[in-house]
């Protein structure tokens, strides 16, 4: 499960004194937890990558916040931290790879936007960014 593999990397950055891995790992621990509380019971792992997905997205904000005021010292932080939480997440598809399995999975020109994304979001949860499938999605369908 995601949570151990958090918990085990968050001991390790705590022995070796890594403030900001141990910020970021405190900060995943927690949402992973409040999202079992919430939900009552253990979380799948689908689950658990939509908890990342959720993390990368707010840093992704912060980070762009950071670009936009200068401000070098949060840049770094901010990138730092994405790579972290990005390594939680399993493989990210290119654009060719999301194009493959879309259209194996029939969505072809013509359909509307919604129709597609109902296909889209299941089958590449966790395995691409939603503003990619979003991107290749609307290429395919024009």
């Amino acid at each position: 499960m995601l949570k151990d593999e958090v918990f085990a990397q968050l001991k390790i950055a705590m022995k070796e004194k890594d403030v900001v891995a141990k910020g970021v790992l405190q900060l995943v621990k927690s949402a992973l937890d409040a999202a079992e509380k919430e939900k009552g019971t253990a979380l799948t792992e689908a689950e658990e990558i939509a908890v990342i997905n959720r993390e990368v997205k707010q840093t992704n904000q912060a980070l762009e916040g950071a670009q936009a005021a200068g401000r070098a010292d949060l840049i770094e932080k901010e990138e730092t931290k994405l790579a972290l939480l990005k390594s939680f997440l399993p493989k990210q598809l290119s654009e060719e790879e999301i194009a493959e399995a879309l259209t194996a999975a029939g969505v072809v020109a013509g359909m509307s936007m919604g129709d597609a994304m109902k296909i889209a979001k299941p089958l590449l949860v966790g395995k691409a960014e939603g503003a990619v499938i979003s991107k290749v999605v609307k290429s395919l369908i024009a």
